[in-house]
């Protein structure tokens, strides 16, 4: 149907799961410091208190809480698939995943520490708000609910991810990142994945 786009059931029930974990917030309040204990086994790939410091890992520190349980339900369910994060969350608990939300949500960022030249921001801002980046993920693009921060993401993981999504090889929840990013030209994809990496 016009202006309708059809989810397939598997993501939709992985969608539908990611929810009543969320929804579990409420009624049972997740625990940061069980989140700690439970994290030490992540920390080889996203780093000390989920700052990355491996270029093609991305940092979980201050990403919100609804996007990190949404992600793990995503890679546990199959639906997100990776060699290594995949065996991980096959494992997890819905509580496990609430408390590593937690955890992560509530640790300090550290502030990127790459440069771009001016060229790249003037580029950058222009490409964030054209192909409105911005709308999604906050005018400082510091990801709200469901959707991640991508504002001094590692460059290397946001160029994976944005060809990813411009190929249609990357899992995509609802196709919105899918038709963002394949109405990019090529030549941006580079552009828009540095500028980011790039913001505090």
């Amino acid at each position: 149907m016009t202006g309708q786009r059809f989810i397939p059931p598997q993501t939709a029930a992985a969608l539908f799961a990611a929810i009543l974990i969320c929804s579990s917030f409420v009624s049972s309040a997740a625990d940061a410091g069980a989140g700690r204990n439970k994290a030490q086994v992540c920390i080889a790939c996203h780093g000390p208190g989920g700052n990355s410091i491996v270029p093609t890992m991305p940092s979980l520190a201050g990403q919100p809480k609804q996007f990190i349980t949404t992600q793990l339900v995503m890679f546990r369910e199959g639906n997100r698939k990776d060699p290594q994060m995949s065996p991980v969350a096959a494992n997890l608990s819905n509580t496990d995943m609430n408390d590593l939300a937690e955890y992560f949500s509530r640790e300090p960022i550290t502030p990127s520490a790459r440069r771009t030249d001016a060229a790249n921001i003037t580029a950058g801002q222009r490409l964030t708000a054209e192909y409105h980046c911005v709308s999604c993920h906050g005018p400082a693009l510091k990801g709200q609910q469901h959707i991640p921060r991508i504002a001094g993401q590692q460059r290397d993981y946001l160029l994976k991810q944005l060809q990813g999504f411009k190929a249609g090889t990357r899992f995509d929840m609802d196709g919105n990142m899918t038709a963002a990013v394949q109405a990019l030209p090529d030549s941006a994809v580079a552009i828009l994945a540095d500028y980011l990496s790039a913001l505090k």
